[in-house]
């Protein structure tokens, strides 16, 4: 994951740039680098959840949409983000346990998923 720079790292390039007399290329630049963190973060996220995703759909077995289903059903109940679970489930991948209220919320998802598919 890219390193995020600190105000007080941007200061000097922020001087750079203005004392050239173009602050606003110097705001352009760093909302531009501050749009480029988050996509990399989003990007990053969206790997691991459709990889859980992919778990999920083996496991359960179920459908992309219900496996997304699950894991939104899973966050919503413990109050996790959608991230926090989908990295706990490929965490598992790699002899990790899942956490304790993941563990405790995981067999009720799973009976609403499959009580809502038979209807």
């Amino acid at each position: 994951m890219r390193q995020v720079t600190t105000p007080r790292e941007e200061q000097p390039m922020m001087r750079v740039v203005a004392s050239a007399g173009d602050t606003a290329s110097a705001v352009e630049l760093l909302e531009l680098r501050a749009e480029n963190q988050q996509l990399s973060r989003a990007l990053e996220s969206r790997a691991v959840i459709d990889q859980a995703r992919g778990m999920v759909m083996v496991l359960a077995p179920c459908s992309s949409e219900r496996a997304w289903d699950l894991m939104v059903d899973i966050s919503q109940h413990c109050n996790v983000k959608l991230r926090s679970v989908a990295a706990a489930l490929v965490a598992t991948t790699r002899d990790e346990p899942l956490p304790e209220q993941i563990q405790r919320e995981l067999p009720g998802a799973l009976r609403r998923l499959h009580a809502t598919e038979r209807r």
